[in-house]
C-alpha cells in the first residue's frame, strides 16, 4: 500500500534514559562541542518530519535536555518514571503524539553518528511502500556473513500499531514483539556499519568525540 506523498510522519527523540552505565547522565554531555541529545535532536529536525516530540525525564536533567535543544520545533512529554525501561518511553510518547499522523519514527538520544539522511530514507521508504514497520540496521557489504548486519534504532511503525506500541509491558527495550509480528511485510534498510555507535559508556563518549572531530571540516 503506497501512501499519500505527503502523509504526515511524526518523529520522537527517546530521551529518558537514566544513563546508569554512563555514571551521570549523558544526554547533556559534550560531544564535538554539542550536547549528544541535541545532535540526535538535529537530525531528526533536518529529516523532514511533519511533528517532532522529545520524551524527557523529570527534574534538572530534563530541564537541561529542554534547554539543549532550544531553538529546534520539538515539543516535549516527561517519562515519570524512566526506571521502568524503554518502553515506558514509547509509551509516553505515543500518548502524546497529535492525532493524524501516518507513522512515527522512533529515534534514540545516544547515537551521534546517525544523520537527517538516514532518517529521511526511512521516511521515504514508509511513504513510498506503506509497509507497518521500518527498520534499520547496520553492515558492510564485503563484511561476510560472519559479521552480519546489526539490527538497530531508528525504527518506524505505521500508526495502526501505536495501541499495541501503547499497550507493551514494561521492558529495557523497545516493541520487539511488533517487529517479530509483522516480520514479513516489515522493510529494512542498511545503512553502513561505521554508524551504529550509541554512547553508553565512557569509552564510546571517547569514540564519538573521536569519530566526530575526524568527520569535521
Amino acid at each position: 500500500m503506497t501512501l499519500p506523498s505527503h502523509a504526515p510522519v511524526a518523529g520522537v527523540l527517546l530521551a529518558a534514559g537514566r544513563s546508569a552505565r554512563m555514571g551521570r547522565p549523558k544526554q547533556l554531555l559534550p560531544v564535538a562541542g554539542v550536547p549528544l541529545v541535541r545532535r540526535a535532536a538535529q537530525a531528526l529536525a533536518d529529516a523532514g518530519h511533519d511533528t517532532l516530540l522529545c520524551v524527557i525525564p523529570p527534574g534538572e536533567v530534563g530541564d537541561g535536555i529542554r534547554t539543549a535543544l532550544r531553538g529546534l520545533p520539538f515539543a516535549f512529554v516527561v517519562n515519570p518514571d524512566p526506571a521502568r525501561g524503554l518502553a515506558s518511553s514509547f509509551r509516553v510518547a505515543v500518548a502524546a503524539l497529535p492525532a493524524g499522523v501516518a507513522g512515527v519514527n522512533f529515534a534514540l538520544g545516544d547515537m551521534p553518528l546517525l544523520g537527517a539522511a538516514q532518517h529521511a530514507a526511512l521516511i521515504s521508504a514508509f511513504r513510498e511502500t506503506g509497509a507497518p514497520v521500518v527498520l534499520a540496521q547496520y553492515g558492510d557489504p564485503d563484511a561476510g556473513p560472519e559479521a552480519g548486519p546489526v539490527r538497530a534504532p531508528p525504527h518506524l511503525f505505521r500508526a495502526d500499531l501505536l495501541a499495541a506500541v501503547r499497550d507493551a509491558p514494561d521492558a529495557d527495550h523497545g516493541p520487539r514483539h511488533l517487529i517479530r509480528e509483522h516480520a514479513a511485510q516489515a522493510l529494512t534498510l542498511t545503512f553502513p556499519a561505521g554508524l551504529l555507535l550509541d554512547v553508553d559508556t565512557p569509552e564510546a563518549l571517547a569514540q564519538a568525540q573521536a569519530l566526530l572531530r575526524e568527520q569535521a571540516p
